[in-house]
């Protein structure tokens, strides 16, 4: 049985700000849904382990102590010790304690890790770019607040020669 995407709600009524607030959540509802259910089936791995080594993959030293990694993934302790422990059983990650402090653990992200990000990044583009673009047409609110959103993410990245180093 696979699991569906939350039904559309009509928004409550309210203000134009709370109605937009409630596109908001029900895209991201929408988006979370597909980028969960495309990573599992093609890579094996939940959103959270996705953006777990996501994180770990970005820190200079490839690892990051549990608390910083729950931080960043936005668990509680608990359940980003379950994550590590799904990821460790995986071969993504391992732990290794703090050498500064025997109390402190970090999580490390491993070559088979850091290869798995790596290939599901691609899935995690392309579905998200597909999400949002099915929404934008599904929703015309939804869709002027996109095109809002990507003109202005584009508009402060840096394009692949800036990132390079090279003038564009």
């Amino acid at each position: 049985m696979t699991p569906t995407a939350p039904a559309p709600a009509a928004a409550p009524p309210g203000s134009d700000l709370a109605a937009t607030w409630q596109h908001i959540l029900l895209l991201h509802a929408r988006v979370e849904h597909k980028l969960a259910a495309a990573l599992q089936r093609r890579h094996g791995i939940g959103l959270s382990e996705f953006r777990a080594l996501g994180h770990l993959a970005a820190s200079p030293t490839s690892e990051l102590r549990m608390q910083e990694l729950a931080d960043k993934v936005g668990l509680n302790q608990s359940s980003v010790t379950r994550l590590v422990a799904r990821l460790n059983a995986a071969d993504f990650a391992v732990r290794d304690l703090c050498p500064d402090d025997k109390r402190g653990v970090y999580t490390v992200i491993t070559e088979t890790g850091r290869a798995r990000h790596a290939e599901a990044s691609r899935t995690y583009e392309d579905t998200l770019s597909s999400a949002l673009h099915e929404a934008g047409q599904a929703d015309p609110h939804l869709a002027a607040a996109l095109t809002t959103l990507c003109l202005q993410v584009s508009v402060s990245q840096p394009g692949p020669d800036q990132r390079a180093g090279q003038p564009r």
